[in-house]
């Protein structure tokens, strides 16, 4: 019984890992370690595209360049796509954001040194998103499960996301196609109305020569 029971765990590994790569393609990154380099003036912003009812998680810290003027202070800020304010925090040096996406969109973090004193600072940020957010060890704790039955909850986490991304590149498609349909109709229409008006012109510039040259009795 033990010898079944442990053939059917592997054939369920070697499933979820067959699928997991033949997926991971059209799964995008979801952690990334993003260096900004701030100028002495100015705000730098790096943004992602996510859809809704994703985690994110993300921690910033500062990277001096020049140690002699003192300890460079960022300020800190991250907008949704609709312009509303997620997390916002000044004259530090380090922070932490972390949030659940209310919409899809591009997410836009932005900083911005607080003193200008002609350097330059760096700030080194570790975003993360769906699957690579998610506290694993919680998870283990909360549910008694390890060593295989985490990596199989991990396999089925990844398939899940790689699903959730599949249905939202499916929808972003549609709309796009929606788009470009609405589109072409208009310019169909603006073709026929641009060929009414120069027959129209043509007509009206047709009969006004005719009545000069009638009263001109050339013709």
């Amino acid at each position: 019984m033990m010898g079944t029971g442990n053939g059917a765990v592997i054939r369920r590994i070697a499933a979820a890992l067959l699928l997991l790569l033949c997926s991971t393609a059209m799964l995008p990154p979801r952690a990334a370690a993003v260096w900004l380099s701030l100028p002495p003036s100015g705000v730098k912003c790096v943004s992602e595209e996510i859809q809704s009812n994703v985690v994110v998680l993300a921690d910033y810290t500062v990277v001096y360049e020049d140690d002699s003027h003192g300890p460079a202070t960022i300020s800190a800020k991250v907008t949704s796509p609709y312009g509303d304010v997620l997390h916002h925090k000044e004259n530090i040096t380090t922070g932490q954001f972390a949030f659940t996406t209310s919409e899809s969109g591009n997410y836009l973090a932005c900083f911005l040194l607080d003193s200008n004193k002609g350097i330059g600072a760096s700030v080194s940020i570790n975003w993360k998103t769906g699957i690579a957010a998610k506290d694993w060890e919680s998870v283990a704790r909360k549910e008694k499960i390890k060593g295989v039955e985490l990596e199989l909850r991990k396999l089925e986490g990844a398939v899940e996301a790689i699903h959730d991304n599949l249905l939202y590149l499916r929808s972003r498609e549609s709309e796009m196609r929606d788009i470009s349909e609405k589109t072409n109709a208009r310019v169909a229409w603006f073709s026929v109305m641009s060929l009414g008006v120069c027959i129209v012109a043509s007509a009206l510039q047709l009969w006004h020569l005719t009545s000069f040259f009638q009263k001109k009795k050339l013709i």
